[in-house]
């Protein structure tokens, strides 16, 4: 027949034009659809942890330091300070824009006139002190420099993850697995020692009387190392060899049976 040159059943009961397309397997070597489109969920998942991670990072807004309302004599303006990673600020608020029932000066997001400095770990080394309390370099630097580390990790699970995509190749998926869940815990851990860092620096000096509260980065940084983990164990899912699920409830049947 002229056209058994031209149409080769696959082993799947598939016809491929000339035999030559490749075939998509589900337990072999290549991505199915459905695969691929697991797969793309997954990324999507670790990408929003990547975007909490970067926002967070970027931010200044990890810890807010206040002091009381009245503590400088000045019964119109007071002070506030915050800071992240890699700079502080200090913001002058107007009292009378105050909660009444607040005894310390804030939250910093009331409108008022700002200062904003890089901190001078990475360059000349020199601690920061905000109102007469000295940051702790090491524990700072130490915090930038995991958070500097999970994004890297972050960059290269997306790498793996673009190119299971592209070369539809599973092996792919475990790698970027593993780059994700360590990004995931290296954002916990530099969550863990930026707030070491903080209670070092409020013990540094006990002049001014400080109220201080982890701000919205913080949360970020929090939901941020979750939703990569939950995305690197998905990967880790989508690798195996076989369905977990699959696995169970067939032995739940016979179990019942």
């Amino acid at each position: 027949n002229m056209w058994s040159t031209f149409f080769v059943t696959d082993e799947a009961g598939r016809s491929t034009f000339g035999g030559n397309k490749r075939r998509r397997t589900t337990s072999g070597h290549f991505l199915s659809e459905a695969q691929e489109g697991k797969i793309k969920l997954a990324f999507f998942v670790a990408i929003v942890g990547v975007v909490l991670t970067v926002l967070g990072m970027g931010t200044e807004f990890w810890v807010e330091l206040s002091p009381p309302k009245g503590f400088y004599n000045n019964q119109q303006t007071c002070l506030t300070a915050h800071y992240g990673l890699w700079k502080s600020c200090t913001k002058t608020l107007w009292v009378s824009d105050i909660d009444p029932e607040r005894e310390s000066c804030g939250p910093s997001e009331l409108p008022g006139a700002s200062n904003c400095t890089y901190f001078k770990f990475f360059t000349t080394g020199e601690n920061a002190v905000i109102f007469q309390k000295t940051t702790r370099k090491n524990l700072n630097v130490a915090a930038a420099m995991l958070a500097l580390f999970s994004l890297f990790l972050m960059v290269m699970g997306a790498i793996c993850i673009t190119m299971a995509l592209s070369k539809e190749i599973v092996f792919f998926l475990k790698p970027a697995s593993v780059c994700f869940i360590l990004s995931g815990v290296l954002v916990l851990v530099t969550l863990m020692v930026f707030h070491q860092s903080v209670v070092a620096f409020l013990a540094s000096d006990h002049t001014v009387p400080l109220h201080h509260e982890l701000s919205w980065s913080v949360t970020c940084i929090g939901c941020a190392a979750a939703v990569l983990t939950v995305g690197g164990v998905l990967f880790l899912l989508l690798a195996l060899p076989y369905s977990p699920w699959q696995r169970c409830l067939p032995q739940k049947d016979s179990v019942s049976r």
